[in-house]
């Protein structure tokens, strides 16, 4: 392994959403991340979550495979699940059971809800937590219900991001203590957290309940996307006063705008006028005239054309392994550089590998794998 994680040990209990992302972040900068699954299967190349992983099949049903979930925790940094509260408790592998085996063990518990609370046994998805947040009531049109944004602002910014933050947290404090702990990451509280900003705003009285009205939910004409003449869209976002006179001089409109950009009496009237500017040129035509200047205007691309921008493939922001475009590693390391990204194993590939690993004997594994032990 190689990459500024090597070394780290994870033991990653497979799920749906942010704690499957969070492991793969953890993989691909050089961490040793055991995926423990329940039924071995083929390959799939577009499984990106599971590249760099190794991925074992259990029957945890039975007291051998927990057996051999703990002793795999048992040499553990890290432990990552992302179950309803009291599951893992269940299954015999909470973590009362595994800091017995382990007391540096980081405990990473990754839900929607939290583990406490009166809605922490309920189901949710990332458009529930957002609501509860006040995070989804602020974007979309003036008279239009809140559009669903994909399921990044909850499940990976909420979730998967805040529960690395939890985990190097954790840590860092053990080289002090060297005890481990749970972390409780909930995405309500990191979806929560991300708009400190708002929040900041809101207190000082600059930020308002209604949607499109405010600096950045597409109120100001100057922070916003619009249609061009071939019906693909620019965006746009000079919100300081020097940028902002850049667009008016590349876009051309009207030079009085400059001096009065932040009276928001005025941002309903420019709206109008700047989407007529906008449709008088195709997309790309825009992004030539913005290429190289700080107007902060640029094409909107879609999944096909990102990975083919200029930008994107100088910084190779993007990999191709298997026929499947995915993003590469981030961040950057000026030493500890990851090793290339390959494609993700087939589930349970890695079972008796981990098992030798982890000091099994092969007449037991045998065993296992006869007695349905091994999925």
């Amino acid at each position: 392994m190689s990459g500024p994680l090597a070394g780290l040990r994870v033991v990653e209990m497979a799920g749906l959403g942010p704690a499957p992302l969070a492991g793969q972040f953890l993989a691909d900068l050089g961490a040793e991340v055991i995926l423990v699954g329940r039924k071995s299967g083929p390959a799939d190349p577009a499984d990106i979550n599971n590249r760099g992983k190794r991925p074992v099949a259990l029957n945890l049903k039975a007291p051998e495979g927990v057996a051999a979930a703990r002793a795999m925790i048992r040499r553990a940094d890290v432990l990552i699940e992302g179950f309803r509260p009291g599951v893992m408790e269940r299954l015999g592998l909470g973590p009362e059971d595994c800091a017995a085996d382990n007391p540096r063990l980081v405990y990473a518990r990754m839900t929607g809800w939290g583990q406490d609370g009166p809605l922490a046994q309920t189901a949710g998805h990332d458009i529930n937590y957002l609501g509860l947040t006040g995070f989804l009531h602020s974007i979309g049109r003036a008279n239009e219900a809140p559009p669903p944004p994909l399921n990044i602002g909850a499940d990976y910014g909420g979730g998967t991001m805040f529960l690395l933050f939890g985990i190097m947290a954790a840590l860092f404090e053990r080289q002090t203590s060297g005890k481990g702990q749970v972390v409780d990451a909930a995405m309500v509280d990191g979806a929560s957290a991300m708009m400190a900003l708002i929040h900041s705003w809101i207190g000082r009285g600059h930020w308002t309940e209604t949607r499109e009205a405010n600096l950045l939910d597409g109120g100001a004409p100057f922070y916003r996307t619009y249609e061009c003449a071939d019906g693909k869209f620019l965006a746009v976002g000079p919100l300081e006063p020097q940028f902002f006179a850049e667009l008016v001089q590349l876009a051309g409109l009207p030079e009085d705008h400059r001096v009065t950009q932040m009276d928001a009496a005025q941002w309903p009237n420019r709206r109008d006028t700047y989407a007529e500017v906008f449709r008088r040129k195709t997309r790309d035509e825009w992004a030539s005239i913005f290429d190289g200047s700080d107007a902060c205007a640029t094409p909107v691309m879609t999944w096909s054309e990102a990975p083919k921008h200029p930008h994107n493939v100088a910084r190779g922001t993007f990999t191709e392994v298997g026929g499947i475009t995915q993003a590469a590693p981030a961040p950057r390391f000026s030493r500890s550089v990851p090793a290339p990204v390959a494609a993700p194993p087939a589930p349970g590939s890695q079972t008796e590998a981990v098992l030798r690993d982890i000091g099994y004997a092969e007449d037991d594994i045998a065993q296992m794998r006869q007695s349905g032990i091994l999925t």
